[in-house]
């Protein structure tokens, strides 16, 4: 998301004192599909990095690039920055992150985005040195990339089985988009992540149920015919 704020949005009553805000009022996603492919990525790429106390994963955060300028804003459905810890913030405010930008950034369309608002998407992202713009829509399977070039982000034109150069991760799009963790591993939804849990769980309570038959077994065969 892109924003252009409203004046009384974006400035503070108190002079001299530039107000950012930290929501437009919108809400993340514009329909179930969208919001669940924005989880997904962000929470699987936020638990590629849970040991890395440097690299802070974010989704629908706000994103302001120039101190001072609080009506330029982004806020991308995932954005990944190198560099700065891990840690709740209001807004991503990058002359406090000692002006660093995103790397990769990921929005995930919804048939509300229209071509004007991508073409404003894709310049704020080149301008302001992302170096990895992921563009999905889940309607149509449809995957752009694009990569930063000399002084722009250029675009990608086979984007099957990608590999982000910061990230490692591969994008698969045979059929619906399959990501995979540089070790080969999918990622995975909440839901299919849950289920793993629940299956392991069963697993873990048929082995716990095994041993104790088996404990009771031994128990038996030693009062009746003594330690062996």
């Amino acid at each position: 998301m892109v924003s252009q704020l409203s004046k009384s949005q974006s400035t503070s009553e108190s002079i001299g004192d530039i107000f950012y805000p930290e929501s437009d009022g919108k809400p993340m996603a514009d329909n179930t599909k969208q919001f669940r492919w924005i989880l997904t990525i962000q929470q699987n790429i936020d638990w590629l990095y849970a040991n890395d106390a440097q690299v802070f994963v974010a989704g629908d955060l706000f994103w302001y690039p120039v101190k001072g300028q609080n009506k330029i804003v982004a806020a991308p459905d995932t954005m990944v920055v190198f560099g700065r810890p891990k840690g709740d913030r209001g807004s991503y405010q990058q002359w406090l992150e000692d002006d660093i930008a995103p790397q990769v950034v990921f929005e995930i369309l919804s048939p509300c985005n229209s071509r004007i608002e991508l073409s404003k998407k894709l310049l704020f992202y080149s301008l302001y040195d992302v170096e990895e713009y992921y563009v999905y829509d889940p309607d149509t399977n449809d995957l752009e990339v694009w990569i930063r070039g000399d002084r722009t982000l250029d675009s990608v034109s086979e984007v099957h089985n990608w590999v982000s150069p910061r990230l490692g991760i591969r994008f698969d799009i045979s059929e619906e988009l399959q990501i995979y963790r540089p070790d080969g591993t999918k990622f995975h939804s909440y839901i299919e992540i849950n289920q793993k849990l629940e299956q392991e769980r069963d697993r873990a309570d048929i082995a716990t149920q095994q041993l104790a038959e088996m404990a009771e077994q031994l128990k038996q065969y030693r009062d009746r015919f003594g330690d062996l």
